[in-house]
């Protein structure tokens, strides 16, 4: 599978946005009603979790059929969900803890092994 690269501008908005809006697609092509969710920046690649891991209904939706839509800081972008390698994880991790560390008490539901599992990795497409 070829991954497609984030244009420049709208990777550092969206990884700047305190919260980006997912809307996965049902399997009849039409989204679902979008979430609100992080979003962390590692690299040039784009990531999100699922809080309650594999099991999260969001997270479950977005498996259907592993597309949908993003939106944040005023970019709007149809992506694929890529599950994240777990060689990525440190990274996103880091991510997490420098973005949202403010929030010790809730940044920690998203350093979980089962959230870490959950990790998807945005694609435009």
């Amino acid at each position: 599978m070829t991954m497609v690269d984030w244009n420049g501008t709208d990777l550092e908005t969206i990884a700047a946005a305190e919260e980006l809006r997912l809307a996965s697609e049902r399997v009849d092509g039409t989204l679902r009603d979008p979430v609100t969710m992080w979003v962390v920046r590692s690299g040039d690649q784009l990531y999100v979790r699922s809080v309650k891991g594999p099991d999260g209904p969001w997270y479950r939706g977005a498996q259907s059929r592993r597309q949908g839509r993003v939106a944040a800081g005023g970019v709007r972008q149809d992506v694929t969900f890529r599950p994240a390698d777990p060689g990525e994880y440190p990274g996103v991790d880091a991510a997490y803890r420098e973005k949202y560390g403010r929030y010790p008490s809730i940044v920690e539901h998203v350093l979980t092994d089962a959230a870490r599992t959950s990790t998807l990795r945005l694609e435009p497409r």
